[in-house]
């Protein structure tokens, strides 16, 4: 069984592939050199420029599990927008709730009717009974952490090794040959990040113990599995175990959410039974609207109301002017009564086992010793024979170039997958035969790939 493929050989395959896409996609070309004009590397955000593509698709429409390019060819959709989309592009329920309250308005940075029925739905779907808004994940962790100091009088937060929580400045830190350092591509960092930040790895109960000691870690942030650094699962226990110490140590658990929610109704937090002080969900609670929530316990909401009120008047440094805005709590209720729902993961978690499954026959096939992790929903294969235990194992199976080629194999026969590494998600309108699609396509490419 073979683990790494010699990328080198695999340079004639990707320049064909990379002039049959140009050649698929004049009129994306077209607007690719327009955007250029005025838009940094051609896109309106660039992360948009990340794919294994020689210019950007430009997506002309989005609906259930596929979209068409400008071009008008069509794309089975396991990328899912990197979750943002989970449910499926454009949910009609949240579709009509969006056109009806724009109608309404948008914003009045008051609630509207549909707070109450919000308050409800997120409390029976994630069993906290208090919650606040945010217009991202990334503002929603920014605001726990703040929340998190102010109620324990204490600076210090854990993290772990390879984390994703959005970007939020405390949390990029990595371990590099055993030390904690500032991740390498953060730009325009001023102030020593590591002062307050400590990491350790994932899975690793005894380092995380020694994190805590001096009991002056206000919490732990954490994925119930890493996702961003490749798929790493907990090992049995290991949850329990950061609650057990987090208690022991009075520091608090916040349970980023905003991609593990793909494990079942109420998350991995729900499904695993994670005792949570905070949780945070984003990017698909609002059916692809920007739009997260943050939930709390009620000790916490007794602690958090205390810290504010014994705090001078003025801005808190929590919370933003669109936050829970009407058109957020529109979106947020009609994607959790009516798309979210148990009938959804009822048929999105076979789907993903059965897609996982396929993976597998085909990577075995052809004798490689890459692994597929599966998290509900969402399934990722990896270039090692072993699923990773941490962030170091995980970044150590990145390759590149052959992601690139192989995601730019699988896009030019109507398959998009996530860009920044092998991750695919299926949402409630992801068909049987959308799955057939990328497990033929991608047994295909590990044929010419092998062969190469």
């Amino acid at each position: 069984m073979a683990t790494s493929i010699n990328t080198t050989a695999l340079e004639p395959l990707c320049r064909r592939e990379a002039a049959a896409f140009l050649a698929a996609h004049p009129r994306c070309q077209e607007m690719a050199t327009a955007t250029a004009e005025h838009f940094l590397y051609g896109v309106p955000m660039h992360w948009m420029s990340d794919w294994s593509t020689p210019i950007s698709l430009f997506v002309q429409e989005a609906r259930g599990a596929h979209f068409t390019c400008v071009d008008g060819l069509e794309y089975s959709d396991f990328c899912l927008g990197d979750t943002g989309a989970m449910f499926g592009h454009s949910p009609a329920p949240v579709a009509r709730a969006i056109a009806a309250q724009a109608a309404r308005g948008l914003t009045v940075m008051l609630p509207s009717a549909d707070a109450v029925a919000v308050g409800q739905l997120l409390s029976e779907c994630f069993e906290l009974p208090f919650w606040q808004m945010a217009t991202t994940a990334t503002d929603a962790n920014r605001f726990v952490l703040r929340w998190a100091r102010a109620v324990t009088a204490r600076k210090h937060i854990v993290v772990f090794n390879g984390c994703y929580h959005g970007t939020v400045d405390d949390t990029f830190i990595d371990l590099v040959n055993g030390s904690p350092a500032r991740r390498d591509s953060l730009l325009g960092q001023a102030y020593d990040i590591t002062e307050y930040t400590r990491v350790v790895e994932f899975n690793d109960l005894a380092a995380l113990e020694l994190a805590l000691a001096d009991n002056q870690v206000a919490c732990v942030i954490t994925e119930p599995a890493l996702t961003n650094i490749g798929m790493v699962l907990p090992a049995p226990g290991y949850l329990e175990g950061v609650r057990q110490l987090t208690r022991q140590h009075g520091t608090l658990l916040v349970v980023d959410e905003t991609h593990t929610i793909s494990t079942g109704p109420g998350g991995a937090a729900r499904a695993w039974g994670i005792d949570a002080d905070f949780l945070v969900v984003g990017k698909p609670i609002a059916g692809g609207l920007p739009c997260a929530v943050y939930g709390f316990t009620a000790e916490m909401a007794e602690r958090m109301q205390r810290a504010k009120n014994n705090a001078p008047h003025g801005h808190s440094g929590i919370g933003t002017t669109l936050s829970g805005n009407a058109l957020s709590l529109a979106a947020v209720r009609a994607n959790l009564a009516e798309v979210m729902t148990p009938a959804a993961y009822q048929h999105m978690l076979p789907l993903a086992e059965r897609l996982a499954s396929g993976l597998r026959t085909a990577i075995h096939r052809h004798g490689l010793a890459w692994c597929v992790t599966q998290l509900g929903a969402r399934c990722e294969f990896q270039f090692r024979p072993q699923p990773p235990q941490n962030g170091t194992e995980a970044e150590a199976a990145f390759d590149p170039p052959l992601e690139r080629a192989i995601h730019l194999y699988l896009l030019n026969r109507g398959v998009m997958i996530t860009p920044f590494h092998n991750m695919t998600l299926v949402c409630p309108d992801t068909s049987s035969d959308d799955v057939a699609r990328l497990l033929a396509t991608f047994d295909f490419c590990l044929d010419e790939i092998v062969a190469a």
